[in-house]
């Protein structure tokens, strides 16, 4: 598994290397709705933005992490991040997460298409056996997101993080496995072309 920056690329979104530069649009990004308000995950704002990307480079460095900003191809503006994480070559898998995009792109073609590039990367060229996704058990939008993917829910992970909030988080683990990439592949493809093909109003 090659864990080096690389841009992917499809119809509606273009996922390019997180970079330090990066900052500032991220931040004007989590302003559409205010992100760094939700009580679910980890959305910086501008104070916190520097040490986000810094951590994510962090593990980018050791192999562990790939991170990426998202970008809308029609406006070509930076619209949120995602990143592969808990990378493990020699178990040939990977996490998805740290993903968020800005209120007004949420439930697009973007997100759906972002996430068909980050798995057709993990099962087809870093052949992975196994990608995992994980999300508080308190976000019933990310749960039902992820399993609209075709992934399967494996179990709840008790306290597993703490937030800065203080608030004692439970995870709710879902996987995808080499076995299902086709049916999940085939799947998102067509729910890509559904959502491109539905009139704008």
């Amino acid at each position: 598994m090659d864990v080096s920056p690389v841009t992917l690329e499809g119809q509606h979104v273009r996922l390019e290397p997180l970079a330090p530069a990066h900052a500032a649009p991220l931040v004007a990004a989590a302003a559409d709705g205010e992100l760094w308000k939700t009580s679910f995950t980890i959305i910086p704002d501008s104070a916190g933005i520097n040490g986000y990307i810094e951590a994510a480079l962090n593990g980018l460095a050791v192999g562990k992490e790939l991170p990426f900003v998202t970008i809308n191809k029609a406006s070509n503006e930076i619209v949120g991040t995602t990143r592969f994480y808990d990378i493990s070559a020699p178990d040939r898998k990977a996490a998805i997460g740290y993903t968020w995009l800005s209120q007004s792109t949420q439930r697009t073609a973007i997100n759906t298409e972002a996430k068909l590039l980050l798995l057709t990367h993990a099962f087809e060229v870093w052949r992975c056996v196994r990608v995992e996704l994980i999300t508080d058990v308190l976000n019933a939008q990310s749960r039902a997101a992820i399993l609209r993917l075709g992934a399967r829910q494996e179990g709840i992970l008790r306290n597993h993080l703490t937030l800065p909030s203080g608030r004692i988080r439970d995870s709710v683990l879902f996987s995808i496995i080499d076995s299902e990439w086709p049916e999940v592949k085939a799947n998102l493809t067509a729910k890509l072309r559904s959502r491109t093909e539905q009139p704008a109003f």
